[in-house]
């Protein structure tokens, strides 16, 4: 038998979006079963698109999990028996007003190790023409930006999601997207002094 094994599950529904799992979990023989909790939701999408003009469409939005705003990549859930990459064409229109020329799929990921059991599926989008007479949804702010703007975001610690920092990391290691980089500031010793790099 192999270790560590799941003895029992139990799952409690605490709305139509969200179900706490609990697992007792035996990680040797004879050892003392213990619980672990996870969170079950529905698959996530990520969406990184660019527009012709090179511009990457983000939304602000009211998170009450951070009591605060937070800028994002376009996203969503995955609705019951949808196709992903369906999902994400959707996603994209409904919250940027942006049709979608070309779908690519960057993988498909873990949301949270630890605590959440859904999967997140990241997309790179060749943004197409805007619908016109688009207004975004009511709670929502769209706004286009270059890819050195969102680094920008991310250092100032106002775009926030782990998730959505990694799904840009995707598009990156995939070739369609280049995120400006700067050079790491030389060491200080311990006088204060910038150390020199080794030549």
């Amino acid at each position: 038998m192999k270790w560590p094994r799941i003895r029992s599950r139990r799952t409690t529904a605490v709305s139509p979006w969200v179900s706490l799992i609990a697992r007792e979990v035996e990680f040797s023989r004879g050892a003392a079963p213990q619980i672990y909790h996870a969170v079950e939701q529905p698959d996530y999408i990520s969406i990184v698109a660019l527009t012709r003009a090179g511009k990457i469409p983000i939304v602000r939005q009211y998170r009450p999990a951070l009591e605060a705003y937070a800028w994002e990549l376009p996203a969503g859930l995955v609705d019951p028996g949808e196709d992903p990459a369906e999902g994400c064409r959707r996603e994209l229109l409904e919250e940027t007003g942006f049709t979608a020329r070309a779908i690519h799929a960057l993988g498909e990921n873990s949301a949270c190790t630890g605590r959440l059991n859904n999967r997140i599926h990241n997309f790179f989008v060749a943004a197409g023409e805007r619908a016109a007479g688009f207004a975004p949804e009511p709670g929502l702010t769209v706004k286009l930006v270059s890819p050195a703007e969102i680094v920008r975001l991310i250092k100032r610690g106002v775009f926030v999601s782990q998730l959505h920092i990694g799904a840009l990391l995707l598009a990156e290691l995939n070739g369609f997207l280049a995120l400006p980089r700067t050079a790491p500031r030389g060491r200080r010793n311990s006088r204060g002094m910038r150390k020199r790099r080794r030549t």
